[in-house]
């Protein structure tokens, strides 16, 4: 008995997994291993001594009434109590457990070999187990491998760990090649079990919680929550809005995000394969927020036409209409995704200008003076 005990030790060790899951998985063994020796409806209940370096077999048999369903579906589970109190004592009630050591040692070579082949069988769904709840806990953060090779249909196979990541096409970004031996980055979308490939992970490039997390890493004040993204859109590889906010008077969101120079917006972009990333700052007044969200287009005004199907109708001027749509609508479909809102633009006379007239000074312009003499007036 000790001999197979230390063995589930080193099973354990060899297989990476805690001593108490090798021990599930043993007494999981004995038990299947019982059934083989007997029938499949029997019960029987495991226990296991590490210290002693001990473990037992116990068959179990519950006293039921004669109409009892089990007596049909698991015949060997059970026993009439009129049966058991002729064969145990008159002191047997029902639902008494009848409890009988079971001794594999007593079924010879064969009960060994099938414990040994149903331990091996457990110890790997253990392994499996604890591969899966390690990588479940780990889904929507960013994973790093090694491309393995690409196949036929163009599937990215990444070696991650102990298992293979997939990076579908249309997980990637449009534009991206890889080639053996590159070192990527991508968002855990789940973990998946398939019939042929066994245990993977699935991966992707292109959802917008990808985005957020290589923004948490690059911005130390989205990492420490100081800059809270509340929200985010893309078109992957194309452009990219950020909703951001701070509850901090003295810190500037998109000055953060951005970074000196944009080292740090410039850093996410080039992870990106040079997606453009724009970043507005959020504001809880639905107008607002959509105001900044259609930048760089200055609207004139807008209405929230539905606010529980979030319907908005924006007014805006014509010079300004091919920047509030962007590139085969782009900007509107993104500042749509980042607020929420169905944005309806409605076209109206006039132009928006920021610099006036081409730089040139208006007759209605106030003469600007760099002289002091203004001022003097003030302190009379």
């Amino acid at each position: 008995m000790e001999k197979i005990v230390d063995i589930i030790e080193a099973m354990a060790h060899e297989k990476n997994i805690s001593l108490e899951s090798a021990v599930d998985a043993f007494k999981e063994a004995l038990i299947k291993t019982a059934k083989r020796c007997t029938t499949y409806t029997s019960h029987f209940e495991a226990t296991v001594d590490m210290d002693r370096k001990d473990y037992r077999v116990e068959q179990i048999i519950i006293v039921a009434e004669d109409r009892d369903e089990r007596f049909e579906k698991e015949p060997d589970s059970v026993i009439s109590l009129e049966e058991a109190q002729e064969e145990y004592g008159s002191d047997i009630e029902l639902g008494d457990e009848l409890r009988s050591n079971f001794i594999l040692e007593d079924h010879g070579r064969t009960a060994s070999h099938n414990l040994f082949r149903e331990l091996q069988y457990h110890i790997q769904r253990q392994v499996e187990q604890d591969l899966f709840e390690k990588y479940r806990e780990r889904v929507g953060t960013v994973m790093i491998g090694t491309v393995n090779r690409i196949d036929d249909k163009d599937n990215t196979f990444i070696e991650i760990g102990e298992l293979k990541g997939i990076l579908s096409q249309r997980n990637r970004i449009k534009g991206e090649k890889f080639k053996r031996g590159d070192t990527v980055k991508a968002l855990l979308r789940y973990v998946s079990i398939d019939p042929e490939m066994g245990m993977f992970l699935e991966l992707t490039r292109t959802a917008p919680r990808f985005l957020e997390k290589l923004m948490e890493k690059e911005v130390p004040e989205i990492g420490d929550e100081t800059v809270e993204i509340i929200a985010s859109a893309r078109i992957p590889g194309q452009r990219a809005k950020l909703a951001l906010k701070t509850d901090f008077p003295n810190i500037d969101p998109i000055g953060a995000a951005v970074g000196v120079k944009g080292v740090r917006i410039n850093a996410v972009s080039a992870e990106l394969n040079g997606e453009n990333i724009d970043c507005v700052e959020y504001s809880p007044i639905p107008e607002v927020f959509i105001t900044r969200a259609l930048s760089p287009a200055i609207i004139q005004s807008l209405k929230v036409t539905d606010p529980k199907g979030k319907k908005v109708l924006v007014n805006i001027t014509n010079d300004q209409k091919a920047k509030a749509i962007g590139k085969s609508g782009i900007n509107i479909r993104l500042a749509s995704m980042l607020t929420g809102y169905t944005i309806e633009l409605n076209e109206i006379e006039g132009i928006t200008n920021r610099t006036g007239d081409g730089g040139k000074k208006s007759s209605n312009e106030i003469e600007k003076t760099t002289s002091t003499d203004a001022l003097a007036d003030l302190f009379k």
